[in-house]
């Protein structure tokens, strides 16, 4: 079983540069307002479509569920190497799981995770934590802070689902 999923996007080139890495993998079609990558981990088959006027939702993520650490470590090393920016979270507690993962965002603002799920918790987070907890969504976005000295100071860089622009749902496993 696959996923599809088909995403328009304004930059069909900086688009696929992005996927190319988070998915390592080459589009199996390539025009000039099209392309379309198939891939067995994860099970997925993307559409990108060119539309210049698109409009990401804002509010939700996508993410790319792995199966060890070393996976989220090689993920960290591909957007780096690339010049990506990420954030980076190793073994936080966030939405009833202890979990090691990183962030990137496409061209168009939408928010990718890669994530290991290193141990289930009864906790959504802790005090440690500002991973989908703290004020209402509606305040503030508190979860996938950049370091802990931004996570001290308040800051955050993505969000769960809260009230963070360019994000949107789905979990690709």
């Amino acid at each position: 079983m696959k996923m599809h999923l088909n995403l328009a996007t304004r930059d069909l080139n900086e688009s696929i540069a992005f996927y190319r890495i988070l998915l390592v993998a080459e589009p199996a079609k390539h025009y000039d307002d099209y392309a379309l990558f198939v891939t067995e981990q994860p099970g997925l088959e993307l559409a990108l479509d060119l539309d210049p006027e698109t409009n990401v939702r804002e509010g939700a993520h996508y993410g790319v569920v792995v199966e060890t650490p070393a996976e989220v470590d090689a993920t960290i090393a591909r957007f780096k190497g690339a010049g990506y920016p990420v954030d980076v979270e190793m073994d936080e507690t966030c939405c009833y799981a202890v979990q090691n993962k990183v962030w990137a965002t496409d061209p168009d603002g939408r928010r990718w995770e890669t994530y290991y799920v290193l141990a289930e918790t009864e906790e959504r987070d802790n005090e440690a934590t500002t991973c989908c907890g703290g004020p209402a969504p509606a305040e503030a976005d508190t979860c996938c802070v950049k370091d802990a000295d931004a996570k001290a100071a308040g800051e955050s860089g993505c969000g769960c689902g809260s009230n963070t622009a360019g994000k949107e749902s789905a979990v690709l496993a």
